[in-house]
């Protein structure tokens, strides 16, 4: 259990999870009022992760609902295993036939049948589904409700059943209570707008690209190997590539694939020649790597009139020779 805000930064970061006060603020809040948490913002920036090891940090399962369009009850909750009931009833038709034993009409042969039902709708021959899963957890679990976003609104209103009472009914068997009131994180890419109803349930938290000294420390962190000068200049110019009109602007996690793609090859660098070669790692689409290349001329044009500007000037005594620089330097 996290006792303060301060132990949530240290526990995550402990699990390689790297986050500020304000997202460690939430994550305990969530925890001492039992409220779930609506995280929202751009792909890849982390969202589902820190679920992952928010769970890992208190000790909890992690149990994990991956929304859909489509997506409905019996999926989210519980289904009959009807093959099953079929392979009882065929074993146990012997025994179907001593119940039925001396009836006279159809009518009343059902009527017996029918006062057995519990021996076929029982929790042996449900098939638990996530939600159903964290509700009868016996210990407190992680509830991760990736992408409710994709949902469809009826399932949406649905959630706010189980969200405000955690407990689900299930017309053979009755109402289920939660055993343990499990933590809940719900995470959106904003493909379209939560209702306000589900808003109201949940503590908010909105997840962006982190500024250039947070990225820089995450990628240190994941890509220990990496040169720090390397990595500052990794980070720089995913900042700059962010700020054009792409299709799909890069994340953090195309960061660290870039800078891992960067030590594959080898590079020491970053130069026009190995940035080109590599921007498809980051960019996922030919549109996008077009804008970035057209940014990056610019960018080198730039940085090369500036050198020739200096050369036209009196170089001071240098101790060691020219160092080669990138295009960020």
């Amino acid at each position: 259990m996290f006792e303060s805000v301060d132990q949530v930064i240290g526990q995550l970061e402990e699990q390689g999870y790297i986050c500020d006060k304000r997202i460690a603020t939430v994550v305990f809040l969530a925890q001492q009022l039992d409220k779930p948490v609506l995280i929202e913002g751009p792909a890849g920036v982390g969202k589902t992760e820190l679920a992952k090891v928010v769970a890992l940090a208190l000790g909890r399962e992690l149990i994990r609902l991956q929304c859909y369009e489509g997506l409905d009850e019996a999926k989210a909750l519980y289904e009959w295993e009807y093959s099953k009931q079929l392979l009882y009833t065929q074993i146990l038709k012997d025994k179907v036939a001593e119940v039925i034993e001396g009836t006279s009409t159809l009518a009343e042969a059902a009527d017996r049948v029918a006062s057995e039902d519990s021996v076929f709708f029982s929790e042996r021959f449900i098939v638990p589904r996530p939600l159903m899963k964290a509700i009868s957890s016996d210990e407190p679990c992680m509830l991760l409700i990736d992408e409710v976003d994709k949902s469809d609104p009826e399932f949406e209103a649905f959630l706010l059943e189980v969200l405000s009472d955690f407990q689900v009914t299930v017309p053979e068997l009755g109402t289920i209570e939660a055993r343990n009131i499990p933590m809940v994180f719900l995470t959106s890419n904003d493909a379209r707008e939560m209702s306000d109803a589900l808003k109201r349930r949940c503590l908010h938290l909105w997840i962006d690209y982190p500024d250039e000294e947070l990225e820089i420390k995450i990628l240190d962190s994941k890509v220990p190997e990496i040169d720090k000068r390397l990595a500052e200049d990794v980070v720089r110019l995913m900042h700059k590539i962010r700020t054009l009109d792409l299709k799909k602007v890069p994340s953090i996690s195309e960061t660290l694939d870039w800078a891992r793609s960067l030590l594959a090859l080898n590079a020491s660098e970053l130069d026009d020649e190995i940035v080109s070669d590599t921007l498809n790692v980051i960019l996922k689409y030919e549109g996008d790597v077009k804008k970035a290349q057209g940014e990056l001329s610019k960018l080198i044009d730039k940085k090369s009139a500036e050198a020739r500007a200096k050369e036209s000037q009196p170089a001071p005594a240098a101790a060691g020779g020219a160092e080669k620089k990138g295009i960020l330097h």
